[in-house]
């Protein structure tokens, strides 16, 4: 172990300096609601249990040694026919009577990464009508117009179903902090509604056991842990990993926390987009309150619907961000046949390059010029401001909302370019295309200072977190309102559509302007997009170093079209195309299979165009090669998500079987619907390297919820058999 990296504390051994890396899955205990067993796989036998076992099964000794067919109710017959169901993502959920108390369980299986079977006991609860509720919010959520309306319907609807005070919708930042964006509450309650949290209150490793375990129960923060025994799992030798367990006691701080906010009972649940924590629906009750399984199990499913919906509209907010930057691409194109000049797209009409980015101004640097619009700096500072980030890590986008704090030297233009939102439009030093936002002196509301997050109890030896979460004002000065993820979408487009006319420009001025081929050249040549040129025979004028790379360095580059078209495997009709093309001044458009030197055969989108000095007269023609390789994924994800609605619409037309199958059909009807649409949403408007993972995450979140709806309709059966 490197001797200057700390280790990762115990569960319960943290401070509020490490907690960060409390090992918080390692609980070794449970809340006292339950009973939790460990058995071997595959005798069954018992080899680790909750300290309350034998009470709360009326035995009067341990039950290690014991198998579950000691316990009664028939339970390792029931259990074992799911031995090989995985177990390891939703817990399977069985109801029984259980030991000589004959009491009524609802009883959750899963199976922990290391191995063995835990086995966890709850109290069972009286029947709930849950469908009806569940299909109407369904319907709610699939109905939000907006990301505010979804939410505070979310907040409406926990708070309805699963009955507490209060219920939150908390959003991460970018930065990690979190802010309440919803609420519901009683109304002698004080609101928290726009207070921000900072991004420390929730460590990173309970983020991480956010996103495997989505639902969160604890019923009171004063009752005390029942510890596991014996503490290390005799199967492993180590902490038994409780990520999943239903049980699992909470870390001493947080317990702390909750009571400095007088909370006494908590229900949370995860929502994930695009495989990241987009935030929570936190439920928090004053007193003792315990909701059992079929209850959490319809807040689990919901959150998964509010998720989905989440993505669907981030993804349409990026969809109509898409759509503005082609227009401003085909005006740019207009601007190109009619003056020879596209820079007039931009700056003729300025907010069509502004709006979609939420800025106050703009400059793009090119061959040496700097255009603006709006509100921006002096010619000085911005060719200071264009010398700093030739000196930042290359990234596809750069923003900043403090850039005086980043950049002291430029602190003094902070009234007008405070944040700064930077596209690279080539891989020449000193060409961007930028956006500008003022400073805005704001006042951000936080629950309590974060910047005083420890505080020292009755025991000064005790540390506990901060105790007060009145509301605390922080003036923030030399900041702009942050760049959202909305916002770098855009530029990102706009950038690429402006660095494709760039080198479509460039590529045209080595046919038009021999005096300045040299430098135009050195420019197309470190072009990342392959880009070829050709004389008006077919001979080959120039080709990108990025095409060459492809093609591979062991082989000579096509010195003719003909020799292009010997590195083509598809279309089949590709030398008819290059005949059109070349005779008939035809342009092409459409997918081509390239033979690469490392990635073997490889799809592109190619476009060829003739190039005209005047009507009838070819310059020679100019080929740009777009990679696929981000669309066929996406293709992939969209087929493997529609085979999996394939498949839950086979489930819709099969025969009826029982009274629970019109609602249950009803209930799923509405998944598919919303998932639909989600992805519909997704593969519109989202960055195609994007879309495997957003459908994927809507795939994933069907599932999820299918799988939670057909464990509540076998539930509510074993409940009518009784």
């Amino acid at each position: 172990m490197n001797p200057g990296v700390a280790s990762s504390p115990a569960f319960g051994q943290a401070s509020l300096s490490t907690c960060e890396r409390e090992q918080i899955q390692h609980a070794a205990s449970i809340q006292p609601r339950g009973v939790l067993l460990v058995v071997r796989e595959p005798r069954l036998d018992i080899v680790q249990t909750s300290a309350n076992a034998g009470e709360a099964f009326g035995v009067g000794e341990s039950l290690l040694g014991w198998s579950l067919d000691d316990l009664g109710g028939g339970l390792e017959q029931r259990i074992r026919p799911h031995l090989n169901d995985p177990l390891n993502v939703i817990p399977l959920v069985l109801r029984g009577v259980v030991g000589r108390s004959r009491q009524a369980f609802d009883i959750l299986l899963h199976r922990p990464p290391t191995g063995g079977l835990v086995v966890e006991f709850e109290p069972a609860g009286p029947a709930v009508a849950l469908f009806g509720p569940v299909q109407a919010a369904l319907q709610t959520i699939m109905d939000a117009p907006t990301l505010p309306a979804l939410c505070d319907e979310t907040a409406r609807i926990f708070k309805e179903i699963a009955g507490y005070d209060r219920v939150m919708v908390y959003r991460f930042d970018d930065e990690g902090h979190g802010e309440v964006f919803a609420e519901c509450c009683e109304p002698e309650q004080e609101p928290y509604l726009g207070n921000r949290y900072p991004d420390s209150d929730i460590p990173q490793i309970a983020r991480r056991l956010y996103e495997r375990n989505r639902i969160r129960l604890l019923v009171d923060v004063d009752d005390a842990p029942i510890p596991l025994l014996p503490r290390l799992s005799p199967l492993t030798g180590e902490d038994l990993d409780l990520s999943l367990c239903a049980l699992r006691s909470l870390s001493p701080i947080h317990l702390q926390y909750l009571r400095n906010m007088g909370v006494k009972a908590t229900l949370v649940a995860s929502l994930l987009v695009g495989g990241r924590l987009w935030g929570m629906v936190a439920c928090h009750h004053r007193t003792s309150r315990t909701v059992q399984y079929e209850i959490r199990a319809a807040c689990e499913l919901l959150a998964e619907a509010v998720a989905t919906r989440i993505a669907a509209l981030e993804s349409f907010v990026q969809a109509q961000a898409e759509l503005s930057v082609r227009r401003l691409e085909q005006r740019m194109i207009e601007g190109i046949a009619r003056e020879g000049d596209w820079t007039s797209a931009l700056f003729d009409h300025p907010q069509s390059l502004l709006q979609p980015v939420e800025a106050a101004g703009a400059a793009l640097f090119y061959d040496g010029r700097v255009l603006t619009t709006g509100e921006v700096p002096g010619t000085l500072e911005l060719r200071e401001i264009a010398a700093w980030l030739d000196g930042q890590p290359s990234a596809p986008v750069m923003a900043t909302a403090a850039l005086g704090r980043e950049a002291p030297r430029l602190a003094a233009v902070k009234s007008v370019a405070s944040g700064v939102l930077a596209i690279p439009i080539s891989t020449c030093p000193g060409e961007y295309l930028l956006w500008f936002r003022p400073e805005r002196i704001r006042t951000v509301t936080w629950a309590g200072n974060p910047f005083k997050p420890l505080a020292i109890g009755d025991d000064p030896a005790e540390l506990s977190p901060r105790r007060s979460f009145s509301q605390w004002h922080q003036v923030v000065e030399g900041t702009s309102s942050p760049w959202t993820s909305a916002n770098r979408t855009a530029a990102r487009l706009i950038g690429e559509s402006v660095a494709d006319v760039i080198q479509q420009f460039r590529s045209v001025r080595v046919l038009i302007a021999q005096a300045q081929l040299a430098q135009v050249r050195s420019q197309i040549r470190v072009a990342d997009q392959p880009i070829l040129i050709a004389a008006p025979d077919g001979v080959i004028l120039l080709a990108t170093e990025s095409l060459e790379r492809l093609l591979g360095s062991e082989r000579a580059p096509p010195d003719c079209l003909d020799d292009l078209l010997k590195r083509l495997t598809e279309p089949l009709d590709r030398e008819q195309r290059v005949s059109d093309l070349l005779h008939h001044h035809r342009p092409w458009r459409g997918e081509v299979c390239l033979a690469t030197r490392d990635q073997g055969e490889q799809r592109f989108l190619l476009r060829a165009d003739p190039v005209f000095s005047s009507p009838g007269r070819v310059l020679g023609f100019v080929f740009l090669l777009t990679d696929l390789t981000a669309r066929k994924a996406a293709e992939a994800a969209r087929q493997r998500f529609q085979a999996g609605i394939l498949e839950q619409q086979k489930i819709l037309r099969t025969p009826l079987n029982s009274t629970a199958d019109p609602v249950y059909r009803n209930l799923l009807s509405a998944l598919v619907n919303n998932a639909q649409l989600a992805a519909l949403e997704v593969t519109d408007g989202v960055d195609p390297a994007r879309v495997p993972a957003m459908v994927d995450g809507v795939q994933t979140s069907v599932s999820r919820a299918t799988e939670l709806l057909e464990h509540l309709v076998w539930y509510a059966g074993q409940m009518k058999a009784r």
